[in-house]
């Protein structure tokens, strides 16, 4: 019996993780937390029989420990703690932003494997994080569909150097083909025509920044260079990942755009286990394409990858930046191509450097929310 413990249980992600969890008898559910939905995280508590949560809102905590019959933890203090205190054998992580960061930090000092759902903990701190796994023997296991993807296909090759490239794909978005995205609401941002995500991730998807923290975990999880990651768009999301080995061989992992899939594959690793779905009829799908992603409508991707190349604490500010921007979007304070000048403004007016340790990266990470907010709010961007 497998005990996990679930950061995010409110998000898409973590919905799909307790049905997987309620499904398979082997895994055992030792908590939940989420940000501030006390009522929805109760429920889930009781329904799935979880002995401890926590609330990263105080409020919210309150109110649920008014009601609970089980331990009711408080803050972003009190989720780190809930994973100290129910001593899991796997901790999920699928909280949003930057918030995830630290309760990564928590799992793996404690040497707790790790199913990562929150990519930002690798993209504000890749290079920490993954030390620190090395320093303590944590693992780990990768939930985003591409890179669960990318785990299969290479996690079986025994030399070191059989690697050429990985290939993320990406559906394009709602917007694939569009030149023109000034004028886009927030309700068509929100539209994605594969995925069914939280807002953030969503508009993150259509402005193509979410492939660009993607190229940044992929080359901290697999250890490849940014010259060696490509993005390939396509739209129907059935290819999740391509890998093109040394002698000429491409190996693809295929599958429905289904994430009960990679959530299954991480928690039951190494073993795989049972997920009701249909297996892929390719007759039926008939035909798969691919193109290549337009920099100049998605500008978003170019910056990713030139945070990611520069190091340090750029990829910090890209994160910190496009999480205030797309608030400011979703508020109607700018307009969708605000995003990325944003993003593009951050990047430029913010000193880089290197990053020693896990404060610095928190001190880059505040000090870009509030030039992001202070351009915003200074009309600096349409």
């Amino acid at each position: 019996m497998k005990k996990v413990l679930l950061l995010g249980s409110t998000g898409s992600i973590g919905k799909q993780a307790l049905e997987v969890i309620g499904a398979n008898p082997e895994l055992q559910l030792a908590g939940l937390a989420a940000g501030s939905s006390w009522e929805q995280v109760l429920a889930q508590a009781r329904e799935h029989k979880a002995p401890a949560i926590a609330l990263g809102d105080a409020d919210a905590a309150r109110r649920a420990d008014a009601e609970s019959d089980g331990r009711v933890l408080s803050g972003e203090a009190g989720i780190r703690d809930l994973i100290l205190q129910t001593k899991p054998d796997l901790v999920l992580n699928a909280l949003v932003g930057a918030a995830g960061l630290g309760p990564t930090i928590v799992a793996l000092t404690e040497g707790i494997d790790l199913a990562l759902a929150n990519k930002e903990s690798l993209v504000i701190g890749g290079e920490l994080v993954m030390a620190l796994a090395e320093a303590t023997g944590a693992q780990i296991l990768p939930v985003d569909s591409e890179h669960s993807a990318l785990y299969q296909l290479i996690r079986s090759e025994p030399v070191p150097g059989t690697v050429e490239k990985l290939v993320l794909t990406a559906s394009g978005g709602p917007f694939r083909g569009r030149s023109e995205l000034s004028g886009v609401t927030p309700e068509e941002a929100l539209d994605h025509p594969t995925w069914a995500m939280g807002g953030r991730i969503t508009i993150d998807s259509a402005t193509l920044v979410n492939k660009g923290l993607e190229l940044i975990e992929a080359h901290h999880l697999f250890g490849v260079p940014y010259e060696r990651i490509d993005v390939v768009v396509h739209p129907q999301s059935i290819v999740h990942s391509l890998v093109h080995f040394n002698d000429g061989a491409s190996l693809a992992h295929l599958g429905y755009p289904d994430m009960r899939v990679p959530i299954s594959y991480a928690l039951s690793f190494p073993e795989r286990a049972d997920v009701e779905l249909p297996s892929l009829d390719l007759a039926e799908l008939g035909s798969l394409s691919f193109e290549a992603p337009d920099l100049e409508a998605f500008p978003c991707l170019r910056l990713a990858r030139e945070a990611g190349e520069v190091g340090g604490s750029a990829p910090c500010v890209l994160n910190a930046a496009d999480e205030v921007a797309v608030e400011a979007f979703l508020g109607g304070l700018i307009r969708f191509t605000g995003i990325a000048e944003v993003i593009d403004r951050c990047l430029e007016e913010l000193p880089g450097g290197s990053v020693g340790h896990f404060e610095e990266l928190y001190e880059a990470d505040a000090a870009a929310r509030r030039h992001a907010a202070s351009l915003i709010e200074q009309g600096a961007v349409a």
